[in-house]
């Protein structure tokens, strides 16, 4: 009985735990559409000719939230009859729904109390998506009545996916962010991602440098499309949503493939083909100018080149204590997994600005897949292998260096020498004739120079001199020559003083 009570309360708990994540899936997704709604109604109020009243800014702002699912709007009220269809998502709206599923996914298997039960991660996954569906459900459904209306096929399609995958992005985060086991898949995933980072950073730097290349166009571009100053702030809050999209199309304009300029119309950095249908836009105003390709347009390829180079320098690192084919390897899933991320963006930031010829514009989203994997594995691969060459070198060994041997200590005749002085002349030859130890004045005599003193330069070095290589000293005075080496020195047999006759 008691073990039903328990499992009959750790049931409940965890159906309340579900419910719960339930809820809080639709109060992130009602926390999305709320913030676009205060955007767009402030925008509202500060426009002075405002085309419809408060209904038409919430279903303006149930669009844009739809459309930062990668729902394709639907615009009606053309000048031609004809519906138009909008399918550029802006990507820095994207970023909030985006974010608030994932923080929403990962706070439900994190709790600030670990006491309360808790779903499953699959649970966690299933309850916070769905709550978040039935959120997106109603308001595709109140789209319907509005101005942009969605379309039900991509409505169909991307929205559960985006809710899964940043759902899914949350849980894995809550969970510690586990790799694969293999060792070649994890770094397989870092590569791709480090690729992936460096890419589009690099295509924000060269969207950047083309806009400020091009800064009097989209100026003129900016003024044309706004006079007021409500106007000019909602084309600046647009432009800034914006921006990640220029990023990726200049990403894709350096990886080869290039952009679709309206239908017919490509620009690559070998030229621009065809003639481009370009909405006045200022962002668009950096697009490269017409006829062929020079130096400026073929820089752009040195954006892919450095990324596949980061991607190959972090999987060689990754793997360097393997074995070559385990670096290959995981290169080649690095190329196709940065691929992949590339063709989803690509075809985020482009498709239709209208109709007819505006129904292909940006990124076709096959084609700069398929070019990162072919930089991946052309770049990537190669500089893989070689970084992992390059850390399983042997290190050199450094040989000892052999001391060298100590300096002779200077006599004064090698101090005089290296000072440029005349050598001190040659003690005499206390035999020889005009030997004299004292001068007239009846002082020493040892040489013509009275300032001279012999012992006043000392050896360089502190170690005690070798007495040999030292020259022989004067005899001191009163003392008798040295006898011839033919003496014995012996003493007479007389007791005589030795060397007197017998």
């Amino acid at each position: 009985m008691t073990q039903l009570t328990e499992h009959s309360l750790v049931q409940g708990g965890r159906s309340a735990a579900f419910a719960t994540a339930c809820v809080r899936g639709g109060v992130a997704a009602g926390l999305g559409v709320g913030a676009l709604a205060v955007l767009v109604i402030v925008a509202w109020i500060g426009s002075p000719f405002p085309d419809s009243g408060a209904g038409g800014a919430l279903h303006l702002a149930a669009g844009l939230w739809l459309l930062a699912h990668g729902v394709d709007l639907v615009r009606t009220d053309t000048l031609s009859g004809v519906p138009a269809t909008l399918g550029i998502v802006p990507l820095l709206t994207a970023a909030l729904p985006v974010w608030l599923v994932f923080r929403t996914a990962r706070s439900t298997l994190d709790p600030a109390d670990e006491s309360r039960p808790r779903p499953s991660p699959a649970g966690a996954l299933g309850a916070v998506s769905g709550g978040y569906l039935l959120v997106a459900a109603v308001i595709v459904v109140y789209s319907e009545s509005g101005p942009l209306p969605a379309d039900l096929v991509t409505a169909g399609l991307w929205l559960p996916g985006v809710v899964l995958g940043a759902a899914g992005a949350g849980v894995w985060s809550a969970l510690g962010r586990p790799l694969p086991g293999r060792e070649e898949a994890a770094a397989a995933l870092r590569g791709a991602g480090t690729g992936l980072v460096t890419l589009l950073a690099g295509g924000a730097v060269l969207a950047g440098t083309s806009l400020v290349w091009h800064a009097g166009a989209a100026r003129a571009s900016y003024e044309g499309l706004a006079g007021e100053w409500s106007g000019r702030v909602t084309l600046a809050l647009l432009v800034l949503a914006l921006v990640p999209n220029a990023a990726v199309w200049a990403a894709a304009y350096g990886l080869g493939p290039g952009l679709a300029l309206g239908t017919g119309a490509l620009a690559t950095p070998l030229g621009l083909v065809g003639d481009p249908a370009v909405p006045p836009f200022p962002l668009l105003a950096a697009l490269p100018p017409e006829g062929r390709g020079g130096w400026p347009q073929w820089a752009a390829a040195a954006v892919p080149l450095v990324a596949a180079a980061a991607l190959g320098r972090s999987v060689g690192r990754a793997t360097g204590a393997g074995r070559a084919r385990e670096t290959a390897l995981a290169a080649l899933g690095a190329a196709w997994a940065s691929g992949a991320a590339v063709a989803v963006l690509a075809g985020a930031a482009g498709g239709p600005l209208g109709s007819g010829r505006l129904l292909a514009f940006g990124p076709v989203w096959w084609q700069a897949g398929a070019a990162a994997v072919l930089w991946g594995v052309g770049v990537g691969l190669p500089t893989a292998l070689a970084v992992r060459a390059w850390g399983r070198r042997e290190p050199r060994v450094r040989k000892p260096r052999i001391p060298k041997p100590p300096r002779r200590p200077k006599t004064p005749e090698r101090v005089l020498a290296a000072a440029g002085a005349p050598a001190a002349p040659a003690s005499p030859d206390p035999s020889g004739p005009g030997f004299s130890l004292t001068g007239a004045d009846g002082g020493a005599d040892v040489g013509d120079d009275d300032g001279y003193e012999p012992y006043d330069y000392l050896p360089a070095s502190w170690e005690t001199p070798d007495a040999t290589r030292l020259p022989p000293l004067p005899p001191a005075p009163g003392t008798p020559p040295p006898r011839s080496s033919g003496t014995t020195g012996a003493e007479g047999a007389d007791g005589g003083e030795p060397g007197a006759p017998g």
